[in-house]
């Protein structure tokens, strides 16, 4: 193929493309600067639904002797930004024609293209609603994938990424969690779904803080109206992982490497019955652990308001609360969520009081309303609540906090205590 292409490409370049590309049986190839191209796809999984939802088309290049090249080098051949955009293109227009082939009238295709190549081509890439026309792939079926990456013309980027919603396609932030990602392109561009990058379910597989971030991420970028795809699942641990996350998807070599033998996909199957029964037999195993530590201080709570009830102090009626081990303080709210009093703190609490937090111990009339736990218990009197773990603001310690609500003197009240959550005593 020539190097020397002109700075743009014509509008009508499926037809220039086309001559690239050659049939043997279903499976189409292409050729450029000598090497053979092909598609592999990789299935995306969806958990709930237990089977495959799409597949990530991803290109494979070969020499003369049939030895692979690796992407990397395939996409640094370009000579230039035109040849640059060709390739894509190119790749793009074989990924459609193998997929086509495939009999799967339901699932999607992921296509990755970046923000430079986005938005160095026309703002509406009149070249890929050719390509759905010429090949009759129907364009919902489509799912665009934008690598996670700075680009120099932002307005350009919506624009385009505006264009392939008009005609129909999804549209999906790949890599998001690193690098140069961050919530700023999830608002600019809406997208339909959030590819979560491998090295946050790596960290997690790692740090139990870290499966807390991904969980809470998964969380928030479904509040942003996002479904949630996490890739790089490598383990069953990993699987299990992401199941706990909440993803919506999940794709990896532990379900099914990119596969070149495209008529073998359909047929591919993993048994997320077997995950999902283990998740649900681990999840029954510690019968869940909140209710075990509600459970636990029912009683002592219960012996507390008998005692303020009886006209005792807070410091007399929580003296055996505070002497638990995983007790780090207590304290009473009013019905409009202000603090009574002074917080109580147990003597081991004190011990490893970080002096760097002292401006946030104090919270005598501290407002806690804003905080669940508070207004479950004002909303259900006479039931004790639990919190999941998180970090108390007025220790900056991870803590889960019991409340129950109460009548003292015809006043509702709320007995709240903070329980260690990082113990290395059972309660």
């Amino acid at each position: 193929m020539s190097h020397n292409l002109s700075d743009s490409l014509p509008a009508t370049e499926v037809d220039l493309l086309s001559p690239m590309l050659n049939q043997q049986g279903p499976v189409w190839t292409a050729d450029f600067r000598g090497l053979k191209l092909r598609t592999a796809l990789q299935p995306i999984y969806s958990i709930s639904h237990k089977r495959t939802v799409g597949y990530e088309a991803l290109i494979r290049a070969f020499d003369n002797d049939n030895a692979s090249v690796l992407p990397l080098h395939l996409f640094e051949l370009p000579a230039s930004q035109a040849e640059n955009l060709l390739l894509d293109r190119l790749c793009r227009y074989l990924h459609i024609r193998n997929y086509s082939e495939i009999k799967d009238q339901l699932n999607w295709l992921f296509l990755n293209v970046s923000p430079q190549v986005v938005t160095s081509g026309s703002q509406s890439d009149s070249f890929f609603g050719q390509l759905l026309e010429k090949t009759g792939l129907p364009p919902h079926r489509i799912v665009m994938e934008i690598v996670e990456q700075p680009t120099d013309d932002a307005e350009k980027l919506r624009d385009t990424v505006a264009y392939y919603r008009k005609l129909g396609c999804l549209i999906a932030i790949d890599d998001f969690g690193a690098g140069h990602s961050n919530f700023e392109r999830i608002w600019n561009l809406s997208p339909d779904i959030v590819k979560l990058d491998r090295t946050l379910l790596t960290r997690a597989t790692e740090e139990s803080r870290a499966r807390q971030i991904l969980n809470g991420m998964v969380s928030l970028l479904h509040q942003s109206g996002c479904l949630v795809l996490l890739e790089g699942v490598e383990t069953r641990a990993q699987a299990m992982i992401a199941i706990d996350a909440g993803v919506d998807f999940v794709q990896g070599f532990y379900f099914r490497r990119p596969c070149l033998e495209l008529d073998e996909l359909p047929q591919a199957t993993t048994n997320f019955e077997d995950l999902l029964e283990e998740y649900k037999s681990s999840k029954q195993i510690s019968h869940d652990p909140t209710q075990l530590v509600v459970n636990h201080f029912t009683e002592p709570f219960r012996r507390v308001i008998e005692r303020l009830q009886q006209g005792l102090s807070m410091d007399q009626a929580c003296f055996e609360l505070l002497g638990h081990h995983t007790v780090s303080r207590c304290y009473l709210v009013d019905d409009n969520g202000v603090q009574l009093e002074d917080t109580l703190v147990s003597d081991r609490a004190v011990e490893k009081q970080d002096p760097r937090f002292r401006p946030l111990e104090n919270t005598s009339s501290a407002d806690w309303f804003r905080q669940q736990y508070l207004r479950q218990a004002l909303a259900q009197p006479e039931s004790i609540h639990v919190t999941a773990p998180y970090l108390c603001v007025t220790g900056a310690y991870m803590c889960v906090t019991l409340s129950l609500a109460f009548y003292l003197e015809g006043q509702l009240r709320v007995l709240c205590c903070d329980i260690l959550a990082n113990t290395d005593h059972n309660p």
